[in-house]
C-alpha cells in the first residue's frame, strides 16, 4: 500500500538527529523512536519520495536505559533490601550480591556501603559504634540467641560459634561476652550470670557435684549421673527455666543424711513453790485422803493438788470467774453441780477425779475419764479436765505438788 504524502509549504529540511532530539525532549523512550518516526515523516508534496533519506530505526529488542545515572556506591537506608536497591538503579540483584561478596541469606544494615559496579570495591563501613564490623564483642542480654546476634551483626551462626569456641548445643547467658570478629578469645571460665538472673543455691556440703563445661545441659548431666532433670533442679534450687553456665558447680547427688541428734531430755518448766497456811494445808490433806480412798496413783493426786493451787490457791472459794466456785473453780452452768454441791470440798474433789465413783456420773469428765492421761505431760493431764485459758500453769506446780504429797500424805 502506497503512503500518502501530506502537502505542506516547503519547510526547512530537518535532519533525523534533530527529530530524535525533539522526541527525547518530549520524554519518548528511545526504544519506540523507530516506530514513531516512519508514519509521522513529513515530506514536501513535490518531493520525490524515493529521494527521502531513510530514517534510522532503533532495534526493537534494545534495553531501555534508565535516565538516572548509576553511582559507583550506595549507602544503605532504613527499609532497603538488596533487591530494591538493584531495581532502583536498573541492576540485577545477583550482580549487586556478587560485587559485594554477599549471599542470598546475607543481611544488610543502614549505613552499610554497597558497590553498584563490578569495578569499584565497596567503601569501608562507617566507623560508627552501631556498625557491626566496628564492634569486637557483644554482651548477651536476656532473650538473646546466637542466631539473633549473628543476624544483628551481619555474621553467620557458624562464624560466631567458631569465634567463641561454642557448639550448636552450647548455652549462652546474660552478661556473657560474645566475640564477633574472631580476634577476642572466649573466656576460659565464664563469670556468673548477671544479678537479674536467678542465682542457684550452693551445693550442699558433702554432696557429689559436677562442674559445668561448654555444651553441657541439665538433661545430659542427669543422664550421665543416672538421675533425673527434676532431681537436679530440686537439689540445686533451680527453676524449670534456669540457665547453667561453664564453671558452675551442680550438685548431682544429695549429701548423706546426718545422724539424728539425740533426743533432748524432757525438761521441767521453771517451778513455783509456796508454804501453805492452815486452811490451805487442810485442803491439801483432804485431796490426798480422797485420792487414797479412790485408790488413784500418786501422780493423779499430785495433779489434783497442782490444779487446786492454780485455780483457787488451795482455798474453797465462794466466788470466782463468772460462776466458778470451790477448790477447782467448777461451774454450775456447765454441769459440774449445784453451787452448794460445788462448795462441798469433798464432793468437788471426787468430781475432779471422776471415774466410776464420780458423784456426777457421766455428765462430767474427771481425770480418770481421760483416755491415756497417765502418759500425758503433767500440765496436759490437768488441762484435759479443766479446759483453762492458761494450760501451762499447772505444770509450774508439779515439783511442789509431789512435795505436798510427801508432807501431808
Amino acid at each position: 500500500m502506497r503512503k500518502l504524502a501530506v502537502r505542506q509549504p516547503a519547510p526547512r529540511p530537518r535532519t533525523a538527529a534533530a527529530r530524535r532530539a525533539t522526541y527525547l525532549q518530549l520524554g519518548v523512550p528511545a526504544a519506540v523512536l523507530g516506530t514513531l518516526t516512519g508514519p509521522l515523516a513529513v515530506v514536501p508534496a513535490a518531493a520525490d519520495t524515493a529521494s527521502v533519506a531513510p530514517i534510522e530505526r532503533a532495534h526493537a529488542g534494545a534495553r531501555v536505559v534508565p535516565l538516572q545515572t548509576t553511582p559507583a556506591t550506595y549507602v544503605v537506608q532504613p527499609g532497603d533490601t538488596v533487591s530494591s536497591i538493584a531495581n532502583a538503579f536498573g541492576l540485577r540483584t545477583v550482580d549487586v550480591l556478587t560485587w559485594n561478596g554477599l549471599s542470598w541469606r546475607s543481611v544488610i544494615y543502614p549505613g552499610q556501603t554497597l558497590a553498584l559496579t563490578g569495578t569499584a570495591a565497596p567503601a569501608a563501613a562507617p566507623a560508627a559504634a552501631s556498625a557491626p564490623v566496628a564492634t569486637a564483642s557483644h554482651v548477651v542480654v536476656a532473650g538473646d540467641t546466637v542466631f539473633g546476634i549473628a543476624q544483628k551483626y551481619g555474621l553467620t551462626v557458624d562464624a560466631v560459634l567458631a569465634a567463641n569456641g561454642l557448639t550448636r548445643a552450647s548455652v549462652i547467658y546474660p552478661g556473657q561476652s560474645i566475640a564477633l570478629n574472631g580476634t577476642a578469645a572466649p573466656p576460659a571460665a565464664a563469670a556468673a550470670p548477671a544479678a537479674t538472673a536467678v542465682t542457684p543455691a550452693p551445693a550442699a556440703t558433702g554432696a557429689q557435684t559436677h562442674t559445668v563445661v561448654a555444651g553441657d545441659t541439665l538433661f545430659a548431666i542427669a543422664q550421665k549421673y543416672d538421675t533425673s532433670t527434676a532431681s537436679l533442679l530440686a537439689l540445686n534450687g533451680l527453676g524449670a527455666g534456669a540457665i547453667i553456665y561453664p564453671g558452675q558447680s551442680i550438685a548431682v547427688a544429695a549429701a548423706p543424711a546426718p545422724a539424728p541428734a539425740p533426743a533432748a531430755a524432757p525438761t521441767t518448766p521453771a517451778q513455783s513453790f509456796a508454804a501453805l497456811d492452815a486452811e490451805q494445808a487442810g485442803n491439801a490433806a483432804l485431796i490426798i485422803g480422797i485420792g487414797r480412798q479412790l485408790g488413784v496413783s500418786d501422780r493423779a493426786i499430785a495433779i489434783a493438788l497442782a490444779t487446786a493451787m492454780v485455780e483457787s490457791s488451795m482455798r474453797n472459794l465462794a466466788w470466782g470467774d463468772r460462776d466458778s466456785l470451790g477448790l477447782f473453780q467448777q461451774r454450775p452452768s456447765t454441769g459440774w453441780g449445784l453451787p452448794e454441791q460445788i462448795l462441798d470440798a469433798d464432793r468437788s474433789t471426787r468430781v475432779f477425779f471422776g471415774g466410776a465413783a464420780d458423784p456426777n456420773g457421766p455428765s462430767t469428765r474427771g481425770l480418770l475419764d481421760i483416755p491415756g492421761w497417765e502418759s500425758m505431760r503433767f500440765t496436759d493431764a490437768a488441762q484435759a479436765v479443766q479446759i483453762s485459758a492458761y494450760p501451762e500453769r499447772y505444770g509450774l506446780w508439779e515439783t511442789q505438788a509431789f512435795q505436798w504429797l510427801a508432807l501431808y500424805g
